[in-house]
Order: C-alpha cells, then sequence, then structure tokens
C-alpha cells in the first residue's frame, strides 16, 4: 500500500484525468435507472462489455420492473445466459423487480439504504447508480479502484470501505462527482493488475506505485 498522497499532488493527477477526459462516462448501457441497476446488478464478477451484449436485446421488452415481471424467470434467464452466475442474478433482479413494483410503485428509489435493501444490490451497485443517475458525489469502489487508490496513493485503504472513505476525504470537492470513473477508466485501460502501462502513464511521475513498469 502506498502512503497518502498530499492534496495538491492529489489535485494536479485530477486536473490531468479532467484534461483528458472531462465528461467520463459509464460504460454500462441503460435507458433508465432502472435498467441501470438491473445492469451495475448484472455486472458483478463480468464485464461491462459482456453485460452490454446481453442487455441489448433485454432492454427493448423489459426496461421496467412490471415488464420484467412479465418477462419472467426463464424468459430472462435466456437473455443473461452469457454472464457469470446468471442463474442466481435472474432471481435477483425478478425479486428486485416484485419488491420496486409492490413497495415503490415501480420507481428505483434515490436514497442508497432503500437500494442496498434490493436483492442482488450492495454498496457499489448503490452508489453507482446514485452516482450515474442521480448525480450524487458517491464513490463506487470496485476492483480497479482499489488497485488504483492503493498503488498510486491518491486513496490507500485496507478494504473498500477505506478506500471510499479516503476518496470522499482526500480527492477535491471539485472533482468528486467523477471521480470514481476517471479512476476506473484509469483502472481499466493503463493502471491494469498484470502489466501496468507506466510507460504512457500521464501521471507516471506523481504515482507512488514502487513498481513501476519500463
Amino acid at each position: 500500500m502506498a502512503k497518502q498522497l498530499d492534496y495538491h499532488t492529489i489535485r494536479e493527477i485530477f486536473a490531468r484525468f479532467h484534461a483528458a477526459e472531462p465528461e467520463p462516462k459509464g460504460e454500462l448501457e441503460h435507458v433508465n435507472a432502472y435498467t441501470l441497476v438491473v445492469a451495475v446488478a448484472l455486472s458483478a464478477q463480468a464485464t461491462d462489455a459482456g453485460v452490454n451484449r446481453a442487455t441489448r436485446a433485454l432492454w427493448p421488452i423489459a426496461d421496467t420492473p412490471q415488464k420484467m415481471l412479465d418477462l419472467g424467470l426463464e424468459g430472462l434467464t435466456e437473455h443473461i445466459k452469457t454472464i457469470g452466475l446468471f442463474r442466481q442474478k435472474a432471481k435477483n433482479v425478478i425479486r428486485m423487480s416484485e419488491i420496486l413494483v409492490n413497495d415503490y410503485g415501480g420507481v428505483v428509489p434515490n436514497s442508497r439504504a432503500a437500494l442496498e435493501s434490493l436483492p442482488g444490490v450492495g454498496r457499489k451497485t448503490a452508489n453507482v447508480v446514485l452516482n450515474m443517475w442521480w448525480g450524487l458525489p458517491t464513490q463506487a469502489v470496485d476492483t480497479h479502484i482499489f488497485r488504483v487508490g492503493n498503488r498510486t496513493g491518491i486513496a490507500p485503504g485496507k478494504d473498500v470501505v477505506a478506500v471510499e472513505r479516503a476518496i470522499e476525504d482526500q480527492i477535491p470537492a471539485d472533482y468528486q462527482h467523477h471521480a470514481h470513473h476517471w479512476m476506473i477508466l484509469h483502472g481499466r485501460y493503463h493502471c491494469k493488475a498484470r502489466k501496468p502501462m507506466c510507460p504512457t502513464c500521464i501521471i507516471r511521475d506523481l504515482c507512488q506505485f514502487e513498481d513501476k513498469t519500463l
């Protein structure tokens, strides 16, 4: 774990991220809050690209909780069978849809506690939905962010909650909204787990990672 970077260094890092990609976007395809929460839940232990391939034919016919219930468990399972853990995920989505219809009038709630109470929705999924749909400065820590936070010194922490809090505490307020997207994209395409692309990294000179590749 790298040591915590100082405020001015972190500000410079995010200034560079912003200059390279002013408006970073999540890569999961969705058409509304419901399809977003389902997509994020499906993406656990799966790639965004794999989820997108499975849901492109699903969203036109099941973009609301009621339509998903009308499709049914077997119909949903058939659509997402290429995604890891698809059987359990299908059960979670159907149960989630039932709760949304029965308890929330078919509307996705905009509170973390309510979202986390839904089957298949954990803290990370809730934070993604709150950030991407409602524009709240929540930080969804996945494996990419955990790696980048600890390698660089932007937000070191022993677990995802510690990294999430470090991001909230250490990253300047004006960069909070897009912080997790910048860190995800950096981890996915540059600061990779096995072969980080340090020679072409835009924050190489600021990063605390001791094992930089040549």
